[in-house]
């Protein structure tokens, strides 16, 4: 539930543009199918939402614009002299950051390298000094301790990885209403990070962290209460009005919330919630293009099958399935596996070795479906040499997770014994039916 763990530190299809999917071992992209112009002219309803957090740090940004200084050792020292008469501490902490991308780029061509590399770590430690200096004295300045804690939680900038120390700084911001770190206080207490577990104590600061703003923990909390997690009773009319807000300042780090509304909307009959198979397929589209696998994935479907108001179009299909697939979605993957077994005319051309490909990529994964199919692949002699000791390996895999098609395949291989009947390959109709790639 929730977005990923790491977070603790941290348009329609143009058709015309569609390239086919590409060898699954290649890491080049496989699909160039999103018009970015017609994506910006859309409704509001697509453009992507901003965080509080966001729109603050953006405001920061602007308020310390340095323009892309240059990053040289003279206009280092040039800046560390101004820097020294302005109390501002939010242009020191932009002084920091500076340093830290200065020990990045500068000295990439000098020939003495060993020299630069020396410059490289006094830069850094000179900002890790101000950093601490903006975190500690005074009147702390909680964009220091979120950016300190960030670097403690990940052994960034040469720290050693101390979870408690991340998780001291991220508690002081969170007392100065830092939001990003609210939140991040919450996931520490959920999980033990450098404090013991105490859910009650974590559902209290993700609460704190979605009243002041922050979506990740907006769409947590709204989770929260739909499931009554963290010794939360269930209130659905509050977790969905939580989502809602999520949904609202959804973009690319924080989609979840509209993929999960889009869920509520196609249960029927539903208490809180209106059954909108149409809605659904708006809240889906505008995750999906933020690039949420899971929504992508499921347009896909709504495209091969024709559900939610979707037309079956299999261009539309293969395109979000790929999407999806490249970012290693592994039921999209699956789902490529059983559009190039059959091919589309006019749209992809079938290929035995692409089915085979990405169902074993999606079986490497641990997908029981995509392990049968592989077995399946392997039993027939699809895009993989015929091998029936092969096969059983995968169904065996398959069949460990439950896999009953596995199981009940496995059976009958027993029974047959040497006795092996001729397995003609499915249609893609049949393929379906028999769950070789569903």
């Amino acid at each position: 539930m929730g977005p990923p763990t790491q977070v603790l530190y941290s348009q329609d299809i143009a058709t015309s543009q569609f390239i086919q999917p590409s060898n699954p071992t290649s890491s080049a992209s496989t699909i160039r199918s999103l018009d970015e112009a017609e994506f910006e002219e859309r409704s509001p309803l697509y453009r992507t939402g901003t965080t509080a957090s966001a729109t603050l740090r953006t405001q920061k940004t602007k308020a310390v614009d340095l323009r892309a200084p240059p990053y040289t050792k003279e206009y280092i020292d040039n800046y560390r002299q101004r820097i020294k008469a302005d109390p501002d501490p939010e242009a020191h902490f932009a002084y920091g950051k500076y340093l830290i991308d200065a020990a990045k780029k500068i000295g990439a061509d000098a020939k003495d390298q060993r020299a630069v590399r020396k410059f490289r770590d006094t830069l850094i430690q000179e900002s890790l000094k101000v950093m601490r200096r903006l975190a500690t004295q005074g009147q702390p300045y909680d964009e220091a301790q979120f950016f300190l804690a960030n670097c403690y939680g990940t052994g960034m900038l040469g720290l050693q990885v101390d979870h408690e120390k991340a998780y001291h700084l991220y508690l002081q911001a969170a007392k100065q209403n830092h939001a990003a770190a609210t939140y991040r206080v919450a996931v520490c207490n959920e999980i033990g990070a450098g404090t013991r577990k105490e859910p009650p104590r974590a559902a209290a600061f993700y609460r704190k962290a979605a009243s002041l703003g922050d979506t990740a923990a907006m769409y947590k909390l709204g989770m929260i209460l739909l499931q009554g997690s963290l010794g939360e009773a269930k209130n659905p009319r509050e977790a969905i009005g939580w989502l809602r807000r999520a949904a609202e300042q959804a973009d690319e780090e924080n989609p979840h919330a509209l993929h999960e509304l889009a869920l509520l909307h196609e249960i029927p009959n539903g208490q809180f919630i209106p059954h909108e198979p149409l809605q659904s397929k708006e809240l889906y589209t505008r995750a999906a293009y933020l690039g949420y696998t899971q929504s992508q994935y499921k347009l896909g479907q709504c495209y091969e099958y024709g559900a939610l108001g979707c037309p079956v179009d299999p261009r539309r299909s293969i395109a979000w399935y790929t999407k999806a697939a490249e970012k290693g979605n592994s039921e999209a993957e699956l789902a490529l596996s059983g559009w190039y077994l059959t091919g589309s005319d006019g749209v992809l051309v079938q290929s035995d070795s692409e089915a085979y490909l990405w169902a074993r990529r999606a079986a490497n994964k641990g997908l029981s479906k995509a392990e049968y199919a592989v077995g399946y692949y392997a039993e027939v002699g699809i895009g993989i040499k015929q091998d029936v000791e092969f096969a059983k390996r995968w169904y065996m895999r398959a069949a460990a997770q439950g896999n009953k098609r596995a199981m009940n395949r496995l059976t009958e291989m027993k029974r047959q014994g040497s006795k092996r009947a001729n397995m003609a390959r499915p249609t893609r109709q049949q393929a379906k039916d028999e769950c070789v790639v569903c």
